[in-house]
């Protein structure tokens, strides 16, 4: 064996340090970033002393049409109009027949404007439609 083949001679190991710096680069951005994705729209909700109706672990995820205080409506966190919710809500209920709907409304929003949500919804052919509200606090009932 000369000088040569020594000299040349290759290395069968991964270099992983590159690696590591993307993963934990990549780590901190989600850290960062997950708590801004779950935000949503920010409504502030009736406080009702109420039981919570039990849901099926098998159900898919539920549609939820949120009411602002503007009256402006939200389906995923995306403003839609009266038509798009239409359309939204009959391919969702077309998907998945035993989602169920939720209406989201502020406590300060217009009455009006969170019926004319639940319409939109019966108008795309939901047949059941629930109102969500927040329970209060032990605080808060005192």
């Amino acid at each position: 064996m000369s000088y040569r083949d020594r000299k040349r001679k290759q290395m069968a190991d991964i270099n992983v340090v590159p690696y590591i710096d993307v993963m934990l680069v990549l780590l901190i951005i989600f850290m960062v970033t997950a708590p801004l994705l779950t935000e949503g729209v920010q409504v502030d909700l009736p406080q009702l002393a109420n039981n919570p109706i039990p849901r099926n672990q098998d159900a898919p995820e539920p549609m939820v049409l949120t009411v602002d205080i503007d009256g402006v409506y939200y389906v995923d966190d995306l403003q839609k109009n009266s038509e798009e919710i239409k359309i939204y809500a009959a391919a969702y209920l077309l998907n998945n027949p035993s989602a169920d709907f939720f209406v989201r409304g502020d406590k300060a929003a217009v009455y009006n404007d969170v019926l004319q949500a639940m319409v939109l919804l019966k108008d795309a052919g939901v047949e059941s439609v629930s109102l969500v509200t927040e329970t209060p606090t032990v605080a808060e009932v005192e």
